[in-house]
């Protein structure tokens, strides 16, 4: 007796814990989510776009035509340029020494709004940079090196000419002239 009275007080216990393991055998289980897979973005990569119809593609840049100019060198307070441009009309591509800082500025003729991909392809070494409008009015899109930086040498060393490839604008095919190296060596 003193069982059946244990198993009375302990009844409604007894039939919660029946009634719950009733429910979980009838309650289908869920299945596992599957984990989070978690994907690192890609870090954009700039790209130059293609030429345009008109301009024609070479398999070697060395095989295209040299771009019509002459390169000139210059000297002003805090900076020496070697510029090229054809006809002296507004100079195309442009290689800046910054004496104070000892930067080289490569810089390309054109507007932008956004900084845009260049491509710079010497005999020895291709890089594609980001070059960023210089004031908003300007038609200049720039990117810097340091002088010790090893495309500097191949641009001035590249074996008759380098191509410079900027997104949105032709590619300028440029001789490995003297003017080019001066500057260079002005920031070192």
């Amino acid at each position: 007796m003193p069982q059946l009275m244990t198993l009375r007080r302990n009844l409604p216990k007894i039939a919660v814990s029946l009634f719950s393991l009733a429910a979980m055998c009838c309650t289908p289980v869920p299945e596992a989510a599957p984990p989070v897979v978690t994907v690192p973005m890609p870090v954009p990569t700039p790209t130059v776009a293609p030429p345009t119809l008109s301009e024609p593609v070479y398999e070697n840049y060395l095989d295209a035509p040299q771009t019509p100019g002459d390169w000139t060198y210059s000297r002003d307070a805090g900076e020496t340029l070697a510029l090229f441009a054809s006809g002296g009309n507004r100079p195309e591509f442009i290689v800046r020494c910054n004496l104070r800082s000892r930067q080289v500025g490569l810089g390309r003729a054109g507007v932008a709004e956004v900084p845009v991909p260049m491509r710079i392809r010497t005999e020895t070494e291709e890089r594609l940079m980001s070059a960023s409008p210089v004031n908003p009015g300007r038609a200049l899109v720039v990117t810097e090196l340091t002088a010790t930086d090893p495309l500097l040498d191949a641009i001035a060393f590249s074996r008759g000419r380098f191509a410079v490839e900027t997104a949105g604008l032709r590619t300028l095919y440029l001789p490995a002239w003297p003017e080019i190296t001066r500057v260079i060596e002005d920031c070192r």
